[in-house]
């Protein structure tokens, strides 16, 4: 009998994720030591800069940072994840639990997880993530992550200005608390909506067959069924497919604002920011072979799309009317856009001015 929290071999997934993530690059130096003191100064920093350019406050104190190692962070999302994902893996594992695969599926799951989790891990720099920690210690949440090796290793490959670039790399990661922290009904309604999609879910195996036949007869045909939202979108069912088009529009809307404040905060005070940002756009679209592919079929590269959108439709929005006009996104959930709506901004438009804006 398989228990349900074990249909992953999660202790698999932290190694092989740890193995993927290599060697820690910087990490001995006395250069990495001064991180943690500077990013706290910075993300302080970056946080006030932020709250003058998009009037967002946080009601939850003052930005917390953490420098973690690429191990560290495979440690917090192993624990995310396993949480966030046991309404799947439960009714997965009801359904395997008298089959003679259950334990194969365990270690083909903990491996893939590892893969993904520790070829991520050599690529993210920062993270504000209210799922990272579990909800009984309530002291490590709220923090704004980065990954210091990485941080290091991309300002040296670069020959960037550290304290410019920090400072800038915090910008994003504080727009992202100010976003969850700052519009009180936010948090609940994103959790909300990863729950719904999530016990939407219909792990059959039979399922999984078929898609995979549609994956191998289309690439034959020359078709790319990935390429919006990986094997997760193709696998999803027609309830989840309804909840991800909210999820997609409000995370594209979330990256976009992100980079769109970054820029716009550190215009004046972050001379370098605009070749900053030329370089991470390259780094994000430069993926090429086995990363390219594993980016597509995790749906990495869907969420990467969702930067571009996300500022096009914002830029689409003030055009129309301003910042006044994209402020109303904020007044509740439903004036969030869909991913449709992300796609064909007018669509937007035209329903939030249909509805009087909400006073105050």
């Amino acid at each position: 009998m398989v228990e349900a929290d074990d249909l992953v071999d999660w202790r698999l997934a932290e190694r092989v994720a740890k193995k993927v993530g290599g060697h820690e690059p910087f990490i001995d130096s006395y250069h990495y030591r001064r991180l943690a003191p500077e990013l706290t100064e910075l993300t302080a920093q970056a946080e006030e800069m932020v709250a003058t350019e998009t009037g967002l406050k946080s009601m939850a104190g003052n930005a917390r940072a953490q420098v973690t190692t690429r191990a560290g962070w495979v440690d917090a999302n192993v624990a995310s994840f396993q949480r966030l994902l046991r309404p799947v893996t439960d009714k997965m594992a009801e359904r395997l639990s008298r089959s003679w695969f259950a334990p194969m599926a365990q270690r083909v799951g903990g491996t893939e997880m590892g893969a993904v989790l520790g070829w991520m891990s050599t690529r993210v720099l920062g993270q504000y993530d209210m799922l990272i920690i579990e909800d009984d210690r309530p002291e490590d949440q709220d923090m704004v992550y980065y990954v210091g090796p990485n941080v290091m290793a991309l300002e040296h490959k670069h020959g960037f200005d550290p304290r410019q670039f920090r400072l800038w790399l915090a910008l994003h990661e504080t727009t992202h608390r100010a976003q969850f922290t700052g519009i009180e009904w936010l948090r609940p309604h994103f959790l909300g909506l990863v729950r719904d999609a999530l016990q939407a879910a219909e792990p059959d195996p039979e399922h999984f067959k078929q898609v995979a036949r549609q994956v191998i007869e289309a690439r034959r045909r020359g078709d790319e069924l990935l390429a919006d939202g990986g094997v997760p979108a193709l696998l999803a069912t027609p309830e989840q497919k309804a909840v991800l088009d909210r999820i997609g529009g409000m995370m594209s809307l979330l990256e976009g604002h992100g980079d769109v404040t970054m820029d716009r905060a550190g215009a004046e005070g972050i001379p370098d920011a605009a070749h900053f940002a030329r370089v991470l756009r390259h780094r994000r679209n430069s993926a090429r072979g086995m990363a390219r592919l594993i980016q597509r079929v995790i749906g990495i590269e869907a969420k990467l799309n969702q930067y571009a959108a996300g500022e096009a439709f914002i830029e689409a929005v003030e055009t129309r009317g301003g910042p006044e006009l994209l402020n109303r996104v904020w007044e509740s959930p439903e004036k969030l856009p869909t991913m449709t709506e992300i796609r064909n901004p007018q669509q937007w438009v035209d329903r939030i001015n249909a509805v009087p804006a909400r006073a105050g």
